[in-house]
């Protein structure tokens, strides 16, 4: 295969530069001062005409711009978001659509699709007025989870109104206390 020529690899990029740019230092903006923003999004680039002959090698370039892009916000805002907090943000707060979505960061519509929706799943309840984006680390434990004293090994499922079961068993089952837990849970015995 021939080397492409000069002209074409500036116009490609130029078509990629006009195509992303926008969305970058949207997302970029979301996340940083004005700035701050700006420098990343003009770093980002830089890179990538520095890199070009590589980059349109890739099987996406735009995934790996992308890539690029967010390991620079992440490091100048001292956040790494994930994927879906990614599309969350680029969908709600920037307002674009899945098909932008997914051509700015080099993902498949339904993969798009399946962060958002893992995305609003994972969302806290927000006061009003604030980040409709925001997002816990962790879900919380149940109040039952708790207020359990025996130390499951294996989870197991219980409610208000049925405790968990080897909370009582051992001593109902006339095991000492100090037994191996292991054995005294109902789901694990052999």
């Amino acid at each position: 295969m021939k080397p492409a020529r000069p002209a074409v690899l500036t116009n490609s990029f130029y078509a990629f530069y006009d195509l992303h740019r926008p969305a970058y230092h949207s997302y970029a903006s979301a996340l940083l001062a004005p700035e701050e923003a700006r420098i990343a999004v003009s770093h980002l680039f830089d890179l990538v005409a520095g890199n070009w002959t590589t980059v349109v090698s890739e099987r996406c370039p735009s995934a790996w711009a992308w890539r690029q892009h967010t390991r620079v916000v992440a490091r100048r805002s001292g956040r790494t978001l994930t994927a879906a907090e990614d599309a969350s943000l680029f969908h709600d707060k920037l307002r674009l659509s899945v098909d932008q979505i997914a051509t700015v960061t080099g993902a498949e519509p339904a993969t798009v699709t399946t962060l958002l929706a893992a995305a609003r799943r994972t969302r806290t309840p927000t006061r009003v007025g604030s980040r409709s984006w925001a997002f816990l680390a962790r879900p919380p434990a149940s109040v039952e989870a708790r207020r359990c004293p025996a130390p499951c090994p294996t989870p197991c499922l219980r409610t208000a109104s049925t405790p968990c079961p080897a909370a009582a068993e051992p001593a109902a089952a006339g095991e000492p206390e100090g037994g191996d837990a292991r054995q005294a849970h109902p789901l694990t015995r052999a």
